[in-house]
Order: C-alpha cells, then sequence, then structure tokens
C-alpha cells in the first residue's frame, strides 16, 4: 500500500500513512521536498512500514483501504462511513470533504482514527 501511495509521494500521501505527519505537511508544501526526498523515500518505505505496524492497532477496519478510499474518494466522505462515522460521511459529501479542510485533517489524522474505532472492537 506504501508503494501505491508513493505514486502520490509528492504530495505526501505515504507519510502519512505511515504516521508521519511533519514531514507528510513538508512535503504536500514542497512537492515531495522539490520531488527530490519524494526519491529517496522510495527506499525509506520497508522501515517506516515497520514503524507504523508497531505504533497501530490493527482490528477489522481496514487501513489500506481506508486510505485507498481517503485519497482517491476523500471528498466524498466515503473512508468516514467506512469507519461508521456515518454523519462526518454525510457532511463530507454535501461540503466536498469540509471544503477541503477536513480531508487534510484526516491526513493527519487518519492512522490515530483507526487505532481508536479498531481499540473498541
Amino acid at each position: 500500500m506504501g508503494y501505491l501511495l508513493w505514486i502520490f509521494g509528492f504530495i505526501g500521501a505515504h507519510r502519512f500513512y505511515y504516521g508521519r505527519q511533519i514531514s507528510g505537511v513538508i512535503w504536500f508544501f514542497t512537492l515531495g521536498l522539490f520531488f527530490i526526498g519524494w526519491i529517496i523515500d522510495l527506499l525509506l518505505i520497508p522501515g517506516m512500514s515497520r514503524d507504523a505496524d508497531r505504533r497501530f492497532i490493527p482490528g477489522p477496519i481496514d487501513y489500506d483501504l481506508t486510505w485507498i478510499l481517503l485519497t482517491f474518494l476523500g471528498w466524498l466522505g466515503i473512508h468516514r462511513m467506512y469507519m461508521g462515522k456515518w454523519i462526518t460521511g454525510v457532511i463530507y459529501m454535501l461540503s466536498a470533504g469540509l471544503f477541503g479542510l477536513g480531508i487534510l485533517w484526516d491526513f493527519l489524522t487518519l492512522n490515530e482514527q483507526l487505532s481508536e474505532v479498531n481499540s473498541d472492537y
């Protein structure tokens, strides 16, 4: 999954996926450190994956599917509905992801949201 999101790495998608929000924001605003950091990350993905596996709680709500839904359909709120957050999902659908700010918030906090939802099961 990290490699798939790496394709969109110039916006930091893979860094957000692995729970590295600060560098994800930096990649987002600098196009992957002017594409140089983006290419170097191709070699760093295995280490980032191991770290993320230790940090986040697995469960019935799949991280990969949720990240795919956020990356490609975030403005529709489908990822929120998949997590069981129907009200905010509908709000996202009616407001294009809260005018994009909700999508950015979810990029920053999705792994923590998923860990919380999965720990309830």
